[in-house]
């Protein structure tokens, strides 16, 4: 099974805040990091509401293809408990366990999975869903196993805007072995008008990866070239854009 997803709920549901929250359920933290010297890390799912919260939890590996993220059955790594329920005020800690080595060898990057945390309704009604199960929230958490010896070479974007029709297209590639997360983003032309193009999450870019982003604006904003202004892993940078032309 493959699942070729976007994400542009994660930013509604706090994924660059420290604790990701909705209903009673709370997930603490929102991104994991699982050190090569280490088999495990964990994740803390409280419910802070005033009815018992039951969820499902799944792990996917994470890649990005042709500019879009795709989930796939993961063999790298694994949660447990992948069912539980929480009475009102208890929490729980869930392990994601690293099945396999650390990434290695010369230039070793990065491996990206996604846990997914869904909470389920408390019972299904009659004349309800009958082909699996219906969700209240659902969460998708990044999750980054670090390779073994020298710390992962940090993310190197290239930053291009291509225009598709009267739309603008942004394409981000990343020749790192670090993921690169990118947040609040503004464009400003050659004649200083500034443009918002993110007010916060716009997304990740993965290790070896290019991904693309529809933006809002219209193309001819982005003619003439500017200035990108991104948050890149919580540190602005500024990039010079040149003029925007059509994709080939």
């Amino acid at each position: 099974m493959t699942l070729h997803l976007r994400y542009p709920l994660l930013a509604s549901l706090g994924l660059i805040c420290s604790i990701a929250t909705a209903s009673g359920l709370q997930v603490s933290p929102v991104l994991l990091s699982v050190p090569s010297t280490q088999k495990a890390q964990g994740v803390w799912l409280s419910n802070n509401g005033d009815a018992l919260v039951r969820a499902q939890v799944r792990v996917y590996r994470w890649t990005q293809e042709g500019g879009e993220d795709k989930l796939t059955p993961s063999a790298g790594l694994t949660v447990s408990p992948p069912m539980l329920q929480l009475a009102v005020g208890e929490r729980q800690l869930i392990r994601a366990v690293r099945l396999g080595a650390a990434p290695s060898g010369p230039g070793a990057a990065q491996e990206a999975y996604r846990i997914v945390i869904d909470e389920l309704p408390a019972a299904i009604k009659k004349g309800g869903a009958k082909d699996g199960l219906s969700f209240l929230v659902s969460y998708s958490m990044p999750v980054f196993v670090e390779p073994a010896g020298p710390a992962a070479a940090p993310p190197q974007l290239s930053w291009k805007i291509r225009t598709e029709g009267e739309k603008a297209v942004l394409e981000v590639s990343n020749s790192g072995a670090a993921y690169a997360q990118i947040g609040v983003m503004s464009f400003t032309d050659a004649a200083g008008h500034r443009t918002e193009i993110s007010a916060g999450l716009m997304g990740y870019v993965l290790p070896g990866a290019q991904m693309r982003w529809p933006l809002e604006s219209m193309a001819k904003v982005f003619a003439d070239g500017g200035t990108l202004q991104a948050v890149v892993n919580k540190k602005t940078t500024q990039e010079l854009i040149a003029p925007a032309h059509a994709a080939q």
